[in-house]
This record gives C-alpha cells, sequence and structure tokens, in this order.
C-alpha cells in the first residue's frame, strides 16, 4: 500500500485476500487488551481495599489510567481492521474487473501483456483490431480496474495515516453536549454524526457505545466498532445469569427451560464472535446486538456505506439469536451468487433480525409481531440511505416466510427505502395487491417452491375465522375473502401473476431451501439485488 498508481502486474498479483488477513490480525489484539484492561481494573480495586494514603491513591490512579488506556486502543484496532477490508474488498472488485477486461480481450483475438499494454495475438486476431473498437473496449475496461485499485490503495494508505496520527495527537476528546434520542430520524442523526470530529467520535464510540450502535444513521464502522466493544459485556451478563440460575439447582421444569434458553443464547452469541473475527469471507460488521428474550441481531457481510448493491434479509418464525449463524450462513449465499455473476462490482448483504419473530403458531397466525416490527425496518432503511458514500446504493429488502409478512407490513404501513422487495415461501404479505406495497410494481418479486408447505397456509373456515377475529385484526381487514386458491394466511400469494408483481422460479427445495446452491431461486435473488 503506497498510495501511488497501481499497474497491471502489481493488481494481477496483488492478494486481497491477505490483506483482509491482516486486518483481522489487528482486531485479534482487541480480545487480549480488552482482558488486560478488566484486570487492571480489578487489581486497581484490590489496592484500594488493603492500601490507604496518598501513596495508595496515587497507585490506584495510575492502574485505573493504564486501563483506561487500553481501552482507547481497543477502537483504534477495530477501525485499522475496517481499513484494511474496505481495501480488500475494493482491491477484489478491481481484480474482477481486470479478469473481466482480459476475458474481453481474449474473446477479440487480442492480448495483454505484462504492462497491460493491449495488442493483435498473431495466432487469433482480425485485421485491423489493434486500434479497432475492440481494443479501445478493452483498454478502457483495463483502466476502470487500475483506477479503481488505484482510488482504493489511496484512501486506504490516507485513513491508515490520519489513524496513526491520532494516537500521537490526540486519540479522543469529548463531544459537546447533546445527543440524539433514540428513534431520531436517521438523516438528522448522520448530521450529528457528521458534525463531530474524528476524536469526538471515537471518544463516543469508547464511552457511549450502546447510544452508538443502535442509532440508525450512524456511519457502519462507527456502530461495527461499538458494538463489537459491547460484545464481551454481553457474554458476561448471559454467563451470570446462567451461574444464577445453576446456583438454585436442582431446577424445576421452568428453570431447566430457562437454562436452555440461556445456553442456546450464548452458542449464538459465540459463533456470531467467531464469525467477526474470521479472516474468511467478506467482513462481518455488526450493527446491533441484544441478547435478552430470543436475541436480536443485525450484521452486515460487507460494507453497506460503500457498496453497490445492498440486500437486507428478514428471516422468519423462530428466529433468534441461536439462529443467527444459520441465517447469515444464507445471507452469505446470496451474496456469495452475487460476486460470481459480477465480480467487478461491490455487493453487502445484511442479516436484520431486530424484532421478536413468532416462536409458536399461535404466535405466527396473526400480523401482531410484524406491525411492531414495521417502525424499526423502515428507520434500519432509511439509515442505510443516510450514511451510504457516494451515489445511493440499490437497496433490495428480502423477507422469507413470517419475514415476507414483516417487510410487507412496514412497506405498507410506513414506506421502505428500498429499490426492490423480495418475498420467498410466504404466507402473505399483509396486501391485496403490490401496489399497495409502495414501490414500482416491476420491482416488486416473489418465489415460492411447488412444495413449500406455505402453501397450504389458506384462510381458515368461518368458525375459524370467528375465534381468529379477535386476536387477529388483519383477518377482519382482509375479510377472508377471495377463496380461489390464490389467498393464503396473509393475503393474496405474491407468487400469483395476479398479485401484480414478478415471479421467479423456485426448484422443489421445500420451504427452508431458497438458498441451496442448485435451486434457481438463489441465482434469481441474486440477479435482483444487482438488478439485471
Amino acid at each position: 500500500m503506497t498510495g501511488l498508481a497501481i499497474g497491471y502486474a502489481q493488481l494481477w498479483a496483488a492478494d486481497p485476500a491477505a490483506w483482509r488477513a491482516a486486518g483481522a490480525a489487528w482486531a485479534g489484539f482487541a480480545a487480549p487488551v480488552g482482558r488486560r484492561a478488566t484486570e487492571l481494573r480489578a487489581r486497581a480495586a484490590e489496592l484500594g481495599g488493603g492500601w490507604s494514603g496518598a501513596a495508595a491513591t496515587v497507585a490506584g490512579s495510575r492502574v485505573t489510567g493504564l486501563a483506561a488506556e487500553l481501552t482507547t486502543v481497543v477502537p483504534a484496532l477495530i477501525e485499522a481492521d475496517q481499513v484494511l477490508a474496505e481495501f480488500a474488498a475494493r482491491l477484489a472488485a478491481a481484480k474482477g474487473r481486470l479478469a473481466a477486461a482480459v476475458a474481453l480481450a481474449d474473446a477479440a483475438g487480442l492480448s495483454v501483456d505484462r504492462d497491460g499494454r493491449v495488442g493483435p495475438d498473431p495466432a487469433r486476431a482480425r485485421p485491423g483490431e489493434r486500434d479497432g473498437p475492440a481494443a479501445a473496449r478493452v483498454a478502457a475496461a483495463l483502466r476502470s480496474a487500475l483506477d479503481l485499485a488505484g482510488a482504493a490503495d489511496r484512501v486506504a494508505a490516507a485513513r491508515l495515516a490520519d489513524l496513526a496520527a491520532a494516537t500521537a495527537t490526540g486519540w479522543q476528546s469529548p463531544p459537546p453536549p447533546g445527543r440524539p434520542a433514540p428513534g431520531t430520524e436517521p438523516s438528522r442523526v448522520r448530521a450529528w454524526w457528521a458534525g463531530l470530529t474524528p476524536a469526538q467520535r471515537r471518544w463516543l464510540v469508547a464511552h457511549e457505545p450502546t447510544l452508538v450502535g443502535g442509532l440508525d444513521g450512524v456511519p457502519v464502522s462507527g456502530r461495527d466498532q461499538a458494538n463489537r466493544l459491547l460484545l464481551g459485556a454481553h457474554r458476561a451478563a448471559l454467563l451470570a445469569d446462567r451461574a444464577r440460575l445453576l446456583a438454585r439447582l436442582p431446577p424445576g421444569p421452568v428453570d431447566t427451560a430457562r437454562l436452555h434458553l440461556l445456553d442456546a443464547r450464548l452458542a449464538g452469541l459465540d459463533a456470531l464472535a467467531e464469525r467477526l473475527g474470521g479472516a474468511g469471507g467478506p467482513r462481518a460488521y455488526l450493527l446491533g446486538l441484544d441478547p435478552a428474550g430470543e436475541g436480536r441481531v443485525v450484521v452486515a457481510l460487507g460494507d453497506p456505506d460503500q457498496a453497490d448493491r445492498v440486500l437486507t434479509y428478514v428471516p422468519g418464525m423462530t428466529a433468534g439469536l441461536d439462529d443467527a449463524p444459520g441465517e447469515l450462513a444464507r445471507t452469505a449465499r446470496v451474496l456469495g451468487r452475487c460476486a460470481e455473476l459480477a465480480p467487478g462490482e461491490r455487493s453487502a448483504a445484511v442479516l436484520w433480525l431486530d424484532y421478536d419473530a413468532p416462536d409458536f403458531l399461535h404466535e405466527a397466525v396473526t400480523a401482531e409481531k410484524a406491525r411492531d416490527a414495521g417502525p424499526a425496518l423502515h428507520r434500519f432503511q432509511e439509515g442505510l440511505r443516510a450514511t451510504h458514500d457516494g451515489p445511493p446504493a440499490r437497496q433490495t429488502v428480502l423477507g422469507h416466510s413470517y419475514g415476507s409478512l414483516v417487510v410487507g407490513t412496514a412497506a405498507r404501513d410506513h414506506g421502505l427505502a428500498a429499490d426492490a422487495l423480495v418475498f420467498v415461501g410466504s404466507p402473505g404479505v399483509g396486501v391485496a395487491h403490490a401496489a399497495d406495497l409502495r414501490l414500482p410494481a416491476g420491482e416488486v418479486w416473489a418465489s415460492s417452491a411447488p412444495d413449500d408447505v406455505i402453501r397450504l397456509a389458506r384462510p381458515p373456515d368461518d368458525l375459524a375465522r370467528r375465534a381468529l377475529s379477535v386476536t387477529s385484526p388483519l383477518a377482519a381487514a382482509l375479510g377472508w375473502a377471495g377463496r380461489d386458491g390464490h389467498e393464503l394466511w396473509f393475503g393474496h400469494d405474491p407468487a400469483d401473476p395476479g398479485f401484480g408483481g414478478r415471479v421467479f422460479g423456485s426448484g422443489r427445495h421445500g420451504h427452508a431451501g431458497y438458498w441451496d446452491a442448485d435451486n434457481p431461486a438463489l441465482d434469481g435473488m441474486a440477479r435482483i439485488v444487482l438488478g439485471r
């Protein structure tokens, strides 16, 4: 990384994975540094308990100060990881463009030498192609790849230089009074954050991570740093709950259920931490985490603030913190297919599990939890728009199963900052027609596998209708009309052409198989994300 122009041979030999691994190595220091800071605080407390006087005060102050200094180092380590991961992602996109340019040259009977010069391949060149249209197209494609790599190099070099300078000139400084309240409009949050100096933002990340990590409108990098700082505290709280529960052994049936829930949340949290620390695949950004109840989490693969295409995936029934690794794997499969189809473009995908998904059928037969989730999903999508760098990204929101009702309800009641909506395995999305989703019908998509059991989620009979009308306002709203084979539990089947959207195919992979590698639905989802 030099900040200078990058040549053809340099880009061809560059290894994005090595830069990504270097960033992960920097972030890997965060855990031991954090543990050392905790140890120092404990040591300071011990000193205070058995030593008094002026010397004790000075010693305690010094040890506490060392702990504070170590704590301020952790965000710097995370930031270094972010910079290097971002550089790796841009470099991978540049290499994708480079490979496409070389393939274009090969198809035209041209060759590219080690200096990036385009010329005819003597064995296959067409007459006049040395300076013809094909050669010009190849040269332009090569220049696009090299320009992207050069820009990425300059940006990363400048950010690392700023980071190094800040450690010497003042890493943190307290911001002025006044904080956005939770639920503040993301554009106002973004304006507040932009008005702070880098040192003030770092102070907020270190001292008020709960605030920063939960505010839609704070850029992805800041939220990720803040939420990663909170990971250890969340795990410690779960372990403390578990210890208190075990102290009352032998547990009764309720205690046993509580213990199983805590163990599942701890397993999910540990799997999430492992993914956050891994160097393989796109870097994960932790945008939200709350282990209370079943647990909520928002994780991005790739930086949505820098990507050209951004997918937000909303899972369905029973999703919780313990399910996050599996749901994140689904998110990664769509993102991976996007990379295969468009290696020269930058895409990011977000697992949005920031709502209380139904755990049981008696909860899933009503739209209550979907309605409750609507404001948060609306605000999150607005936040993605507000914090994105450069021209707006193409934003797609995908809902699976009950998650499709969450997406549809949010679009209907609040509007979504999205260019496309996708529903897979849907029991209905809360509206009778695509036009009610407040999005161009050409960008409302749906797929339903021929063997998906969700197709059996038909409106109830008259007796059940009367029983449910009290608990399901949606039942009254829809009137349970139109028993024509296209009505599902929550409205007209979005995968029916009569819904007014667009349908893409799925193989016979059941309710959970839309992400299977051999299912054409996976390719369909990726192409929609890319806008193809």
